[in-house]
């Protein structure tokens, strides 16, 4: 048996995934190449693996028979001459490899570093460096250090990744897709959760991240968050599709919005898209499944302004804002049954749509003979001359390559006969509206009547979602539309998917070689606020009883520390009690936290053992004594006793607040 360093070595290599072009790098430089970098600097946010990686480049330098220095940037004086002097062996020793982890704790050693330390290494030397910042642009851009430094920005891990992961873990196979759609690549989510649920899912068919895997990706994704108002912004990104300024100041009127987003922008695991701030996918679903386990109470308030600013755009918004709106209001709801059949909210394939031009007609037909045959091709042709605006090309985001096209038809009443005589579908359309409810003058009705995709051809996708969206709304804003149809190639499976949304009209056109499903809505019967809350069906909350997010110990702690605040507010604001179960509901945290700790040591009066110990913490922290001393003086008691009724309640207040942290209020 080795020693206990090889066994941690030769584990990390068995449970080690991915990162294979940075190990390549590395083991280049390692192996004396001399167009290898000299400087290695691997960025990311908190849990995307860096950690991880800079120990297996280091076993891997361990193993090459290189010295190695291993700094923690949490650690490391302000002072560059303590750090040269940790780093010593680097700047004489022939093949040192030094590590610096957590840089960004020492961030501002960057540039010393870049003009003062580094350039005086010894002959061979590596140095790696792992934060979650990403190297100033002066140096990536500097063409003195282009061939010598090697950033990479860690991204998480791939679908298939993730699997071997859970795999590795013994996770069973039915738990596996939940807990990846929990933890959405992120390794340290991945981690935690394989290990959770490994040890804890029993024969239970679902799989939630317990409050320890929560408090353990909290303070690693996201570490500290400066005051309650950054919170609630956490809070509103976290279950907003994308957050924008302007929807924080709409669902947080009573906070200044700016600030808030501008640190929200900051933080490392944010993505600025171009509908607005995005977190990371691990962050997202921790900070939500945080709040729903902390405070149900607070993630369905939130949910329901979210929803009521949502549903205020669709009415209220300039036109081209209305477009995405129903897509924002359906994610808030993604969970539920109808709409995880429909959509997929996914980040993968983004793409973006466009008004149709001449340019983009060639690669239009071309998709549609593909995809549903020449005579298809032959009726996407008509309708673009006929209506060109009803048309979006969606191209993906990345590439800028077009990959889809819809057509969302306006057609009023009457209908043109060319029309009739020229597509099966809307002649059948036009059939289905006579026979049930016809239309009138100064009425139409709107026809999906295009949804090709080749690649992902009428199965939920992002542009499905896009056009579903975009067809809410005009339905909304469109004033005398009648019907909305709906037009799928694969009607069987459509039927189920929008059951209790849309009718399954019956009808079966024929074009070319395929047939095709006609499904509609009435508008004139139900508006579509109203059709839109039929997807609206929240899962149920968690009941308010669990483990604590701080534990006993720390709980105590912080009852105690806020009563030692007592007479300052913007102290007792600050508290750690703050940030427990009990003040994650109250509407005023702060003041209502207040009320109920004087409520529950006046509780303690009502059993005659707790009378003194009531009296002993009234005097003590709450009648404005400046000292314990005249607090005992006040009750006219020797301090010794004081002390000891004091001790007594202590006691029994954090017993009762702590009863309450876990159950709730009695």
């Amino acid at each position: 048996m080795g020693s206990v360093g090889e066994r941690l070595s030769a584990a990390r290599v068995r449970s080690f995934i991915g990162r294979d072009n940075e190990l390549a790098c590395f083991e280049a430089a390692l192996a004396g190449d001399e167009e290898a970098a000299f400087a290695f600097y691997v960025h990311g946010p908190g849990g995307i693996g860096k950690s991880t990686l800079l120990r297996r480049l280091a076993d891997r330098a361990r193993a090459a028979g290189r010295p190695l220095i291993e700094l923690d940037g949490r650690f490391v004086s302000r002072d560059p001459a303590a750090f040269e002097r940790a780093a010593g062996p680097f700047l004489h020793e022939a093949g040192t490899v030094l590590f610096v982890d957590s840089f960004e704790h020492c961030q501002w050693l960057e540039s010393w570093l870049w003009h003062h330390f580094l350039p005086r290494a010894a002959n061979d030397t590596l140095v790696v460096l792992g934060g979650r910042r990403a190297p100033q642009a002066q140096w990536t851009s500097d063409p003195a250090w282009s061939g010598l430094l090697y950033v990479s920005e860690l991204g998480p891990f791939s679908a298939e990744q993730a699997r071997s992961l859970l795999v590795a873990a013994d996770i069973r196979p039915e738990l596996r897709d939940r807990v990846i759609r929990f933890a959405g690549g992120n390794p340290l989510a991945l981690s935690l959760a394989a290990a959770a649920g490994s040890a804890g899912c029993g024969s239970e068919e679902i799989w939630a991240p317990s409050a320890d895997v929560l408090r353990t990706l909290l303070a690693g994704l996201v570490g500290e968050v400066p005051t309650a108002a950054h919170r609630r912004a956490l809070e509103v990104a976290a279950q907003a599709h994308s957050t924008s300024e302007e929807l924080l100041a709409a669902v947080l009127p009573e906070e200044e919005a700016h600030p808030l987003f501008s640190w929200l922008r900051d933080l490392p695991f944010m993505e600025s898209t171009h509908r607005g701030l995005h977190p990371h996918d691990a962050a997202r679903e921790t900070l939500a499944a945080d709040l729903r386990w902390r405070a149900p109470n607070a993630f369905a308030a939130m949910r329901r302004r979210l929803t009521d600013e949502f549903l205020r755009v669709l009415r209220e918004a300039p036109e081209e804002r209305v477009w995405t709106v129903t897509d924002e209001l359906f994610y808030l709801f993604r969970e539920g049954e109808t709409l995880s059949r429909l959509r997929t909210w996914s980040r993968e394939d983004e793409v973006h749509d466009r008004p149709l031009y001449p340019a983009d007609l060639d690669a239009v037909l071309r998709m549609a003979a593909e995809t549903e045959g020449p005579a298809s091709a032959e009726l996407v042709r008509y309708w673009a001359r006929r209506q060109p605006q009803a048309f979006s090309v969606y191209r993906l985001v990345s590439t800028g390559r077009i990959v889809a096209f819809t057509a969302r038809l306006a057609l009023p009443y009457p209908p043109d006969p060319r029309d009739l005589a020229t597509d099966p579908v809307v002649a059948a359309a036009w059939e289905y509206a006579d026979a049930t409810a016809p239309v009138k003058p100064g009425e139409h009705i709107g026809v999906s009547r295009f949804t090709v995709y080749p690649e992902q051809y009428q199965v939920p996708s992002r542009v499905t979602d896009l056009s579903s969206s975009r067809a809410q709304a005009e339905a909304a804003r469109a004033p005398g539309r009648a019907y909305g149809f709906a037009v799928y190639r694969d009607a069987e499976t459509w039927a189920a998917r929008v059951k209790g949304t849309l009718d399954d009209t019956g009808a079966r056109p024929r074009v070319g070689a395929y047939t095709y499903g006609l499904f509609s809505v009435d508008w004139r019967d139900v508006p579509v606020e109203a059709w839109l809350m039929k997807f609206i069906s929240a899962p149920a909350e968690p009941v308010r009883s669990g483990p604590s997010p701080l534990s006993r110990t720390a709980f105590d702690q912080a009852v105690r520390e806020a009563l030692t605040h007592w007479g300052d507010a913007g102290a007792f604001a600050a508290c750690a009690l703050l940030r427990t179960r009990l003040a994650a509901d109250l509407g005023d945290p702060a003041g209502e936290l207040r009320i109920l700790m004087r409520q529950t040591v006046d509780d303690l009066g009502r059993d005659p053992r707790g009378v003194r110990a009531r009296e002993a913490l009234t005097a003590g922290y709450f009648s404005g004594a400046p000292t314990q001393e005249g607090a005992a003086r006040r009750l006219g008691l020797p301090y010794g006793t004081y002390r000891r009724h004091l001790r007594q309640g202590l006691d029994l207040l954090c017993e009762a607040l702590w009863r309450q942290e876990l159950h709730g209020p009695r």
